[in-house]
């Protein structure tokens, strides 16, 4: 089913979401992806409820918003998502004294199972990258999936690297969620695929583009095209899987964890704003050694051939 049009709500319904998407993007720095999600949620429960002022919201409401999201069969984890931009919402509108309490509050949002993330093992990463083609927009191939998986950065933040983001002494200044910057030692593999790069980078920038990587017409590069590319490289490299660029970020923090065994400097170089959030790769390690203990420890072999 199709999201409704901003059109369709009342005028002081849009008014109020307008000024809310505008915070969220220009005050709290919030990505512009994040952005579109939470204002289709907030379009969609608009619509769910027949709101035309955003004061008449009760409990009750909430409620009929998580049991019509049920009826349609939504995953736990969009209807936790739908609940959360509600909930910012409801923030927002208290903070600017349009609303006296948020109705949010105390309605408990479905269970979701936080999913591990999927990652390529070193080998699968040695035959992804093993790509020896010299071709101008090759060499902006690997140096854009060297980059990404050497610094283990988020696709926005490949995506959104300028020239001015290298620097002199090896490293590199990335721009993270929230426009918080972190600064990233280049490996030397990186560097390598990065400088072939910018050896043929002007036969397709003018000099007044800022961006790192740019597509055939000399633009910056989106993310589509960067997972298009990748995808075209695993099948190319012989790759039985789906390759997406979210998996060389968790690739680089798995096998970084599994190496250092460090979890701390794990979140810097991810920039996770909080420890939880990295917390999920020592589950992936966990799994990796009991995969380990299973193949080599004689009492478990023996309890696998009795089963």
């Amino acid at each position: 089913m199709a999201t409704p049009s901003i059109e369709s709500l009342t005028d002081e319904c849009r008014v109020w979401l307008q000024k809310y998407l505008l915070h969220i993007q220009v005050v709290r720095g919030l990505s512009a992806h994040t952005v579109s999600n939470y204002r289709r949620q907030l379009i969609v429960i608009a619509d769910i409820l027949a709101i035309t002022d955003w004061r008449s919201l009760t409990q009750v409401d909430v409620k009929r918003v998580l049991a019509s999201s049920k009826r349609a069969a939504q995953q736990p984890r969009s209807v936790a998502l739908r609940l959360s931009a509600l909930r910012s919402f409801c923030q927002y509108l208290i903070e600017q004294n349009y609303l006296d309490s948020n109705p949010v509050e105390g309605v408990q949002a479905p269970k979701t199972g936080r999913p591990l993330p999927k990652q390529l093992n070193v080998d699968e990463m040695q035959q992804l990258l093993a790509s020896e083609q010299e071709a101008d927009i090759a060499c902006r191939d690997m140096a854009m999936f060297e980059v990404m998986y050497g610094c283990g950065l988020r696709l926005n933040e490949l995506t959104s690297l300028n020239l001015a983001d290298i620097k002199s002494d090896g490293t590199l200044w990335v721009t993270g969620k929230g426009n918080k910057q972190r600064v990233l030692p280049l490996g030397r593999v990186a560097a390598k695929a990065l400088h072939a790069w910018l050896k043929v980078r002007g036969n397709y920038a003018s000099m007044y583009e800022s961006a790192l990587f740019v597509s055939k017409r000399g633009t910056r590069i989106s993310n589509r095209q960067v997972g298009n590319r990748l995808n075209e490289l695993a099948a190319q490299q012989g790759m039985n899987q789906s390759v997406n660029p979210h998996k060389l970020r968790h690739s680089f923090a798995t096998h970084v964890l599994e190496s250092s065994g460090d979890l701390r400097a794990v979140q810097e170089l991810l920039g996770h704003a909080n420890l939880s959030t990295t917390q999920v790769y020592t589950h992936l390690d966990f799994q990796h050694l009991a995969k380990v203990y299973d193949k080599a420890h004689p009492r478990a072999r023996r309890r696998s051939q009795e089963k």
